[in-house]
């Protein structure tokens, strides 16, 4: 994701693909037919000053403490809360882009359980929550209802594609109440906060690295890319793929829109044309088919990329192929409430809310699935709720609130 002082340079681009953008997040399903591998090294979404910028933030300081990621951030300008705080329990809306995928369900409930301490605490008294189930249109009515019903203190916004939510978010920005924007960005300045990890470049820039370390100068890669047009796949992509390009990698891209069956297909046809170094995802669910598919051919797991999954996570440790797990913090569903309880103390809160973005490399990933022992496969090891009263079970149940 973008960070605050670059967004409006990305939403340029963001306005020429709208047309093409597929509502979809990390963990969806939803994506275009498979296409036919391809070796295209220009990339309009490539921006080398984002690249640039992202590269730096991998590695550097975050204030806060490092046992509460989710309450990080880079420095830089904070809002002013004196408006915002209250004296009573205040009443949040909540705009969601969907729940179709398990990324933003494990997302979800970590954001319900932080929900649940802060009604204990007084700070909020409700949370009134719409899904728009990945629909622009639907969305944006959503958010107009919670603007015209005027009984919103404060107006959190998880926008479904930046351009075609952004005068609804405008409208909300207009009321004068906070308006906090996480996961994507809002195609607006508007908002009072927008909280989001590093961003997609970063998180392609880790994976890439990390093939080119592990694989040759002239070594094949193939690249299963989820959806066209979505912005943080996009950023992953031009990142990975600028590194490829430099590093003297030949790589064949596939759009598969997260099928598995399309996924293994799209393995079998290359090994059937020659040797596969390594497999990169932009997307940890596509990374256990591709691992099935070499199984289902006879073939050594050459490198996978995938993510913080722990399908992907308990695959990489029981297979024993060289991996990497890029990361796209689930917390960031616990900063977004945790900002608007900041807000309603009057306490100052970062405009942008830059979160740490850590990758699980081969050192830490006996820590990682030790922690989250007993957790489903569909669960997402950044979820940041380890300290909240319902772990672990709410999260083993997979109860989605």
């Amino acid at each position: 994701m973008p960070t605050q002082g670059t967004k409006t340079k990305m939403f340029a681009v963001l306005g020429a693909a709208a047309m093409m953008i597929t509502a979809c997040a990390p963990g969806s399903t939803a994506g275009a037919e498979t296409s036919p591998g391809s070796t295209t090294t220009t990339n309009d979404w490539f921006d080398q000053a984002q690249f640039d910028l992202e590269n730096s933030q991998r590695t550097a300081t975050f204030a806060g403490d490092p046992s509460t990621p989710y309450l990080q951030h880079l420095d830089g300008p904070m809002v002013d809360a004196t408006a915002f705080k209250k004296n009573a329990p205040a009443k949040v809306c909540f705009s969601n882009a969907a729940l179709s995928n398990t990324w933003r369900q494990t997302g979800w409930i970590t954001m319900n359980e932080q929900l649940k301490e802060l009604q204990k605490q007084g700070v909020i008294s409700q949370m009134e929550t719409r899904n728009a189930q990945d629909s622009d249109n639907t969305q944006v009515a959503d958010i107009d209802y919670f603007v015209n019903q005027q009984s919103c203190d404060a107006f959190i916004i998880a926008p479904n594609s930046p351009q075609a939510t952004a005068p609804a978010v405008e409208r909300a920005c207009n009321t004068g109440k906070p308006v906090i924007i996480f996961d994507r960005g809002a195609g607006t300045d508007c908002a009072t906060t927008f909280i989001h990890s590093v961003g997609g470049m970063a998180w392609g820039i880790d994976s890439a690295t990390f093939v080119t370390e592990n694989v040759k100068p002239g070594g094949h890669v193939v690249a299963l890319r989820t959806a066209p047009g979505v912005d943080v796949f996009e950023q992953r992509w031009a990142a990975a793929q600028h590194i490829f390009s430099k590093a003297g990698l030949k790589y064949t891209d596939y759009i598969t829109g997260a099928d598995p069956t399309k996924i293994k297909a799209v393995v079998a046809d290359e090994l059937a044309k020659g040797n596969i170094d390594a497999v990169w995802v932009d997307l940890g669910d596509q990374s256990v088919p591709a691992i099935e598919a070499f199984e289902d051919t006879g073939k050594d797991i050459p490198v996978v990329t995938g993510e913080d999954n722990l399908s992907y996570l308990r695959a990489w440790k029981n297979k024993g192929f060289k991996g990497f797990a890029s990361v796209y913090d689930a917390y960031q569903w616990r900063t977004a409430l945790l900002a608007a309880a900041s807000l309603f103390r009057g306490e100052s809160i970062p405009k942008d809310w830059v979160l740490p973005q850590v990758p699980v490399t081969s050192e830490d990933l006996d820590k990682v699935l030790r922690t989250n022992e007993g957790m489903p496969d569909s669960h997402y090891a950044a979820f940041g709720g380890e300290d909240l009263p319902g772990f672990p079970q709410v999260w083993q149940k997979r109860v989605i609130p």
